[in-house]
């Protein structure tokens, strides 16, 4: 048997977490922090009594200036541990958030392992390529489908060749349409032979060789 086991060995403590060791330096800051503030008030109050005694009591005043210094040298240690302090409460902060992101990306690891057990690398790339073979295939339809049909093929030119005859056909319908009607629209030739129209001064000449020809006989 061990002399550890025969004595009652101390058990190892646990160790502490950084949230409760920076809760705890908190805490020691805050009091430190107060403390100083009481230092402060008490510094003055000595300096006031030093002024007050002055010449008066003159060892009254001195002693108040040796409580001033020991309550200064205090201060100044007070402010070198809260610089203590604070420079260890920063540094766990830090290693408290070094360890919350090292678990947060230990945790989308593993989580990222399990989503890919379900998925072989090979058969990600066979998928790709059948992805390429089909699209390529139905690139091919399209194209087939949107090409002219085979009936469609005619020569332009035979086309328009096609179209002048068949204009010039029309046209020379419309000139032998034209013959016939104009004929038909001429006005008829008269049978008689006009009479040329007397001017009023010859109608008027003629009435009066009438009327004295009556008047004479």
């Amino acid at each position: 048997m061990s002399f550890t086991k025969f004595f009652g060995g101390k058990k190892k403590e646990a160790l502490p977490s950084t949230g409760d060791a920076i809760q705890k330096l908190r805490q020691t800051e805050e009091m430190l922090t107060k403390k100083q503030v009481f230092l402060e008030k008490k510094i003055n109050q000595e300096l006031k009594i030093a002024k007050e005694k002055g010449t008066k009591d003159k060892r009254a005043a001195l002693n108040a200036l040796k409580r001033k210094k020991r309550l200064e040298k205090q201060l100044q240690q007070i402010d070198g541990t809260l610089s203590t302090i604070e420079f260890q409460r920063e540094a766990l902060e830090n290693a408290n958030t070094n360890s919350e992101v090292l678990n947060t990306m230990t945790y989308a690891a593993k989580a990222l392992k399990s989503a890919h057990k379900s998925l072989d690398v090979d058969q990600v790339h066979d998928m790709m390529d059948d992805i390429s073979e089909q699209m390529e295939l139905s690139n091919e339809i399209g194209e087939a489908i949107s090409s002219p049909s085979q009936y469609d093929d005619v020569d332009e030119d035979d086309l328009l060749a096609e179209l002048e005859e068949l204009e010039q056909e029309e046209l020379d319908e419309k000139l032998l349409d034209v013959g016939p009607s104009v004929t038909d629209r001429l006005p008829d030739v008269p049978s008689e032979v006009p009479q040329p129209q007397k001017s009023k001064k010859v109608v008027e000449d003629e009435d009066d060789m009438a009327e004295l020809a009556a008047w004479a006989s």
